[in-house]
């Protein structure tokens, strides 16, 4: 609670003055982990404190612990219900754990203190959307974006920091490069390139991060960003021009041939034309563009079939996407996450599934310890599990992408080739839950995001 009521006024001035010199000594330390002892103690002092709550809360979000960044976060916006950051904030993180309910009642909480809260209105806006409320959604994207194309991020350095400008499209299909641009380093302005006026001059940097990731949702931005980047004479990371190639289409043409590579065919086709001249050959999936995650993304096993699933996915036109069969002979289907980084290959992640459709943290992984140890076999000594054929194919394929930031997802088949599921440069590196089980993951996973962060200061500092 604030004891400045319930103290006498002269140690209530001490109090303040103490509190004041921790806060520049959170804000000084280059130790994260240090600066979240300080700021804790601030909050033993005075659990109310409005910026120790706010600062923590950012980094603790920063770091990864959600937890924390949201206990803190609550409290900012409870104590201080003007606190437009940290209603925001909690709507930000509400969408990204798909409770679009919650996020809506965060962002109609910061727009009833400030309707013009530009960030509020993008953030009602991605909520709507994905609630498949496109009419109302329309409003908050231009309210929320236009003339607000350019944001300056919280820069934490003493020195003068390394000038970025950080491309992002405003729908969404961005990659995760944030975390590791360390913000006492760089100094980052987000331009969201469908909004920005092609007539206002380039903010100042040294580096350009282009973060539009999915060709598939994001074509327009992709245009705005080529020529946003053919204005600078700085680096490009993940140039726009080489993310237009990554569309699920144009990769399952671009990446047919490569020796090693199973790759399967793909089409974007409207539903009359699904309907009117059916495939005929099953098992198929559909999917719907621009969604991740297993998002819309179906397995139709006979024709009778089709009508109904296309049912359930949104939008007129449909990916139909050639069933690989990756099922291993004990059933379980595997799949393999590497991360292309700087010209180097990472292994990310091995999750095994009785399912068809895997993702990490739905498969047979936290119950299983042989699963985990297949995994950390595969972590621990990549090229011997995966074989030279897969390798091989890898390589090709990292130099086809043509991106410094990618990800692949695939599995093996039977003669060692590389069954490919999808490959471009949306692909997440979330790291491990902070259980126990998860230790034989922290080495390869700091490995990975050390050369993300390494790519980024070199190509800063050429």
């Amino acid at each position: 609670m604030d004891t400045s009521s319930t103290i006498p006024s002269p140690l209530a001035a001490h109090i303040a003055s103490v509190i004041e010199s921790m806060l520049r000594r959170a804000r000084a330390c280059t130790d994260d982990k240090a600066a979240m002892r300080v700021y804790l103690e601030i909050l033993r002092i005075d659990a109310t404190h409005h910026p120790a709550l706010r600062e923590i809360g950012l980094l603790a979000l920063m770091n990864g612990h959600r937890t924390a960044a949201r206990t803190a976060f609550q409290q900012a916006a409870q104590y201080y219900p003007d606190d437009l950051t940290a209603r925001v904030t909690l709507g930000n993180m509400a969408i990204e754990d798909d409770d679009l309910p919650a996020a809506r009642s965060h962002y109609h909480g910061a727009l009833a203190q400030d309707p013009a809260c530009a960030q509020a209105h993008q953030g009602m806006a991605r909520a709507l959307t994905l609630s498949g409320d496109a009419a109302a959604a329309q409003p908050h994207w231009e309210l929320g974006f236009s003339g607000h194309a350019v944001v300056s991020r919280h820069y934490r350095g003493i020195e003068p920091g390394l000038d970025v400008l950080f491309l992002a499209a405003s729908r969404g299909g961005n990659v995760r490069l944030r975390p590791w641009m360390d913000d006492r380093m760089f100094a980052v302005t987000v331009i969201y390139a469908d909004y920005y006026d092609m007539a206002q001059p380039l903010p100042a940097h040294r580096l350009v991060v282009n973060a539009i990731g999915d060709a598939d949702l994001c074509g327009e931005a992709l245009i705005k960003a080529q020529a946003i980047v053919a204005r600078s004479a700085a680096p490009v990371i993940n140039h726009p021009a080489h993310v237009q190639e990554t569309g699920r289409v144009a990769i399952s043409e671009r990446c047919t041939g490569i020796e090693g590579l199973i790759v399967p065919r793909i089409s974007l086709t409207s539903r009359t034309a699904l309907l009117t001249a059916a495939p005929t050959t099953f098992p198929l999936l559909l999917r719907a563009p621009g969604f991740h995650t297993g998002q819309h993304f179906v397995r139709v096993e006979a024709p009778e079939d089709l009508a109904p699933a296309m049912a359930q996915l949104p939008g007129d036109a449909l990916f139909t996407i050639e069933y690989l069969d990756a099922s291993g002979t004990d059933g379980m289907t595997r799949k393999y996450r590497v991360m292309f980084i700087d010209g180097a290959i990472y292994p990310w992640h091995l999750a095994l599934a009785t399912d068809w459709k895997v993702h990490y943290y739905t498969a047979a992984m936290t119950d299983s310890l042989p699963h985990r140890e297949e995994e950390r076999r595969f972590l621990d000594n990549m090229p011997e599990v995966l074989g030279p054929r897969a390798m091989a194919a890898l390589q090709t394929l990292q130099r086809t992408l043509a991106l410094d930031y990618a990800g692949v997802d695939f599995a093996l088949a039977p003669d060692g080739s590389v069954l490919l599921f999808e490959a471009n440069a949306t692909m997440a590196m979330n790291a491990p839950p902070p259980d126990p089980i998860w230790d034989y993951r922290r080495a390869a996973v700091a490995t990975a995001q050390k050369a993300v962060a390494a790519m980024l200061k070199k190509a800063a500092t050429f």
